[in-house]
């Protein structure tokens, strides 16, 4: 399997749209008393972050650019959530926690790097 910006998004699109609609399925991990805090806002925002990412993937926005948008904002949600001071409403809407705050600084960061590292084709051999 050759790993380039069009795989990385498919895959993390997917994950997105999993853990969206997980958010709404009571359970330990996701959920409003979970391990990774959410409320419906924040589901929203998983499962429009998945479509975004599977659109580029699959449209014309392109994959390494469809990344990047979206790594760009899981930084400035991860900067956010960092200096909130501890409020677990981040923007006054969507429920977060400690554990979500440290999962999008790491998001943000393999999101960018594989919107800007990845190649957009697979390499023709």
């Amino acid at each position: 399997m050759n790993l380039n910006a069009r795989t990385a998004a498919i895959v993390i699109g997917i994950v997105f749209l999993t853990v969206g609609v997980l958010g709404f399925i009571p359970n330990p991990l996701v959920s409003p008393t979970g391990v990774f805090a959410v409320n419906p806002a924040h589901n929203l925002v998983h499962i429009v972050s998945g479509l975004v990412l599977l659109a580029g993937a699959y449209a014309g926005l392109g994959s390494s650019l469809a990344l990047k948008i979206v790594g760009v904002v899981y930084a400035a949600v991860a900067v956010l959530g960092l200096i909130s001071g501890g409020n677990n409403m981040l923007l006054g809407l969507i429920l977060v926690n400690h554990a979500d705050h440290w999962l999008h600084v790491a998001l943000a960061l393999v999101i960018l790097a594989a919107g800007f590292l990845l190649d957009e084709e697979p390499a023709m051999a």
